[in-house]
């Protein structure tokens, strides 16, 4: 039972909440030990909001979910799972959020209602409605944005930074679209309701307009943290071109290889992506500290 609950949680997607780090990793205080430790248990306090709202999903969506190829197999889909036994999961993980709250603060708090409310509308309504379902699914990374800095700095974070973020995650939404759009072509009455909504001219439009739009941000936010932050001339600004790599290689993943449904697996799978992100966070290491 414990195994189930745990697949439930789908562990494997809180890779998207590494994003709870971006604050102190840019401010140069992620080697500071408390700063360290408040946000580890953020990512965590995240991780386990994100799993309650996948198991108040799936939960909704089992019988839709058990005619999906890939998400028939999730427990309760497959009803290895019993709803009551997923409602008791999410009870614990409830409980472990309020101590996490009680030690990071009302921000925190508050941040983690907002991004609850919203997926809750989304999982009702918003997950139906074209356009605002990937509205949606974007403005829960820039929370994750601001959980890092509100929680953790109780400061702003430069409006640039909350734009590529944005930008970052519509991308990302987008080309799960596109892949289900893809998965289904052929068969149409298994699609989310939604997708009847997109084509895919559609979405490849819609992608190539938001990475231009990422690309611009980030070096936006990087030309004005290299002019503020870094004392070398270089600074951020040699990050920008393992960002347009990422970026590419994802578009590559996307249209060649037809990935881009589980971003989560592309990052942990695609050692080209891996590589990356391990390098780039290394430079930004570099940048901010010698």
């Amino acid at each position: 039972m414990i195994k189930l609950i745990l697949k439930e949680m789908r562990i494997n997607q809180y890779t998207k909440n590494l994003l709870v780090f971006a604050a102190p990793l840019f401010a140069g205080r992620i080697f500071n030990e408390a700063i360290f430790l408040k946000s580890v248990l953020i990512f965590f306090a995240f991780s386990f909001t994100s799993s309650i709202v996948y198991i108040f999903n799936d939960i909704i969506d089992k019988d839709k979910d058990s005619l999906h190829p890939q998400k028939c197999k999730r427990p309760i889909a497959s009803k290895q799972l019993s709803v009551p036994m997923a409602v008791l999961g999410q009870v614990i993980l409830v409980i472990i959020i309020i101590f996490i709250i009680v030690y990071a603060g009302k921000y925190l708090a508050l941040i983690l209602s907002v991004y609850v409310i919203i997926n809750l509308l989304y999982s009702v309504i918003l997950k139906h409605k074209v356009i605002l379902d990937i509205m949606c699914i974007a403005i829960g990374f820039v929370l994750r944005a601001f959980a890092g800095v509100i929680a953790v700095f109780e400061s702003g974070m430069t409006n640039w930074f909350i734009l590529c973020v944005f930008m970052l995650s519509l991308f990302l939404a987008l080309s799960k679209r596109r892949h289900e759009l893809e998965l289904f072509k052929c068969e149409k009455e298994r699609q989310r309701k939604v997708l009847h909504f997109y084509s895919i001219p559609l979405i490849d439009q819609l992608i190539t307009i938001v990475s231009a739009m990422t690309i611009t941000s980030y070096a936006l936010f990087a030309t004005e943290q290299n002019s503020v932050t870094y004392s070398h001339s270089y600074g951020m600004m040699i990050t920008i071109p393992l960002v347009v790599y990422g970026l590419f290689r994802y578009l590559y993943l996307v249209h060649v290889k037809n990935l881009g449904g589980a971003p989560e697996d592309v990052l942990l799978h695609d050692k080209h992506i891996l590589m990356t992100v391990m390098l780039y966070v290394i430079c930004i290491i570099f940048a901010r500290n010698f």
